[in-house]
């Protein structure tokens, strides 16, 4: 047995395909995970750019450290919640003892030893003052890392990074073929867009900065149009398969996740934020942070339902 499976087969919902076994830990994970790295393709992508933080006062601008400290705090929750779903916890370190090409899991792993350096890195180009005044090692890293060459570089790694991230998290549900509702190769790029999307929410809510907070809206607003599009495509892959897939799709056509996928994710978390952000970016109405909330929770909700439903997708009758 390898030491991916070690850790992880007790707690794969594979193990039983009648039982439900993943509780809220993985949905946050997921969440988290896809939060962190639209967090880090946004920021790279403003750094990449050339982009400068035009108020060094506003923490949370995109070309400044505020948001990659932000997810330093999302992954290392998520991981906290990975963490609590396992079940052999004393052996996690196993996963980096090999590596294997065909597993999802042992790609995320590895995946998530470049996130938090990149992280780190990316709070260190534009330290808090504390740091530079009471860390001179910092103050040096930064005058080094100050060129623009070196963040627009910096940047493309932190975008590299970021999309490997929040592929990964779709993939981690999509190898796992024994879930008919997994089995789809749109999952990978809907969780994605549903990173970005939050991530978007995120910064849009907390920037100080107004022509900030209004691209980001604006960009936010097309991010939702995409996952819209890229749910429709996840449904009707499903129904126009096999009757297995059909039946899980059902689970969200007619089922018992009808109400709160329509309702929570698609309504309330995407089709409203929809409808006052373009308002708002429109200046119809007054900036709100209700619509990025609506979003962070739609995407939330968005991985309880897919996860939860399909652990009851199975390929029997019965």
């Amino acid at each position: 047995m390898t030491p991916i499976e070690v850790i992880s087969t007790a707690r794969s919902p594979v193990t039983d395909p009648h039982v439900h076994v993943w509780g809220w830990e993985i949905p946050v994970y997921l969440f988290l995970g896809g939060l962190t790295a639209g967090l880090m393709i946004l920021s790279g992508y403003a750094l990449w750019r050339g982009r400068r933080n035009p108020r060094p006062e506003a923490s949370f601008a995109l070309a400044s450290s505020g948001l990659f400290g932000v997810g330093l705090v999302t992954i290392s929750l998520g991981m906290v919640a990975l963490f609590l779903d396992l079940v052999h916890k004393p052996y996690v370190w196993r996963l980096y003892l090999t590596f294997e090409p065909t597993s999802p899991m042992s790609w995320g792993s590895w995946i998530l030893l470049l996130v938090y350096p990149v992280l780190a890195l990316g709070v260190l180009l534009d330290p808090p003052r504390v740091l530079r005044e009471r860390v001179p090692a910092v103050a040096r890293l930064r005058r080094l890392a100050d060129s623009d060459r070196a963040r627009r570089w910096f940047g493309l790694v932190s975008i590299a990074v970021g999309v490997g991230l929040g592929a990964y998290t779709g993939l981690l549900l999509s190898s796992l073929g024994a879930r008919p509702m997994w089995s789809s190769s749109v999952l990978a790029p809907l969780f994605l867009v549903s990173g970005l999307s939050t991530a978007a929410a995120f910064a849009h809510w907390v920037t100080p900065v107004p022509e900030e907070s209004e691209q980001l809206a604006r960009l936010d607003n097309a991010l939702i149009v995409a996952e819209l599009a890229m749910l429709a495509f996840f449904l009707i892959g499903l129904v126009s398969s096999t009757e297995v897939h059909a039946r899980a799709a059902a689970l969200l056509l007619g089922g018992p996740y009808t109400a709160v996928f329509w309702v929570g994710v698609v309504g309330l978390g995407l089709v409203v934020p929809l409808v006052i952000q373009s308002l708002v970016v429109t200046r119809r109405v007054a900036h709100t942070p209700l619509a990025p909330i609506l979003v962070l929770l739609g995407g939330l909700v968005l991985r309880f339902v897919l996860v939860s439903a399909g652990q009851i997708s199975h390929w029997s009758r019965l």
